[in-house]
């Protein structure tokens, strides 16, 4: 069963058009070396690069970097089955965690939902 964790308040994200790669990892609450592993593991994660290989991220890829840190810091999902997670959901819908129930009662339904998106991490994982 995945563990759920409540993690400090995130402050606002201002409104500016760019970001640096330290400023990110202060409005998330994740460091910089772990943005820079997520950017290869989530395709979604595209931060424009510049001069000298700069990364410059915009107000989306804050958002999406958020998106991230709760599916793996609060609600528990592997690495796999974030990017599953993301995969299925949209960017503009917010991500719900799977412990919650659904008010027609479809609990059932997210939690085979929830065991195949963990299935589907592991068989990634697997060496072939």
């Amino acid at each position: 069963m995945k563990t759920t964790h409540k993690l400090a308040p995130l402050p606002e994200i201002p409104a500016k058009r760019y970001f640096a790669i330290g400023e990110v990892s202060d409005l998330c609450g994740v460091k910089a070396h772990v943005l820079r592993y997520w950017e290869q593991e989530f395709p979604q994660l595209k931060p424009a690069k510049r001069r000298g290989n700069r990364r410059y991220y915009q107000q989306g890829d804050v958002e999406m970097v958020r998106r991230i840190r709760s599916l793996l810091y609060e609600q528990g999902y592997t690495i796999g089955a974030a990017r599953l997670r993301l995969k299925d959901v949209p960017d503009t819908e917010p991500v719900v965690p799977p412990t919650a129930a659904p008010a027609n009662g479809g609990d059932r339904q997210q939690q085979l939902r929830d065991i195949r998106l963990e299935l589907q991490s592991l068989l990634d994982r697997w060496p072939y």
